[in-house]
């Protein structure tokens, strides 16, 4: 192995990462370089390197990629200004003229088994539904359906991941909440959504 990718990689792991008034489920993972505020992560998600998420709720069984932002104060556009000289709390200037408060900042949902893409920003507030994936690259700015597919900017539909009726009944059958050694007996079938509902429901 090249001595320097080793070095790079080591260097890049041992940056650590930030946890601020956040659950990470023991089963689940946080990459260095991360920051995770306010938020919460379900059963066997991952972030990977160097992602923002504040204010977000996370389910179970989630993939997101690297350089990903999730949530995050927004700008008061209605005021005469937007600088934060003019609104409560701490900041990245020093100068405050005022203190008026903003909006409290919206809670973002990701729903269970979904798939985030590299660099991907979503908003403040937005529901991503469960199963759904984000394109790399893409600014979500609306909420996202189960198992659906976006992207873009701004991110806009392309596709269902399957049929109506197969959507329909994986929505009801809530695979994430299976116990796990049964979920364990059952991974055989995960590749053929069909034979899996078949199964799932004997």
């Amino acid at each position: 192995m090249n001595i320097s990718y080793l070095w790079a990689k080591i260097f890049k792991k041992a940056r650590g990462r930030a946890l601020i008034n956040s659950y990470i489920h023991k089963s689940s993972k946080v990459e260095s370089g991360s920051s995770v505020v306010n938020s919460s992560f379900g059963k066997h998600s991952f972030c990977g390197y160097d992602c923002q998420i504040i204010n977000c709720s996370i389910g179970s069984y989630c993939s997101i990629s690297n350089n990903v932002v999730i949530g995050g104060g927004m700008h008061p556009m209605n005021w005469v200004s937007m600088s934060p000289v003019f609104y409560k709390g701490k900041d990245s200037v020093k100068a405050k003229f005022s203190e008026h408060e903003r909006e409290e900042i919206k809670t973002t949902t990701i729903g269970n088994d979904v798939w985030i893409g590299e660099g991907v920003l979503i908003k403040q507030g937005i529901t991503i539904g469960d199963g759904a994936v984000i394109g790399m690259g893409s600014i979500v700015t609306k909420d996202v359906a189960p198992y659906t597919v976006v992207a873009g900017s701004p991110a806009k539909f392309i596709k269902k991941r399957f049929d109506d009726k197969i959507i329909e009944e994986l929505l009801e059958l809530k695979f994430w909440n299976i116990e796990e050694k049964r979920l364990k007996s059952l991974a055989k079938y995960i590749t053929d959504p069909e034979t899996f509902i078949e199964k799932v429901k004997k």
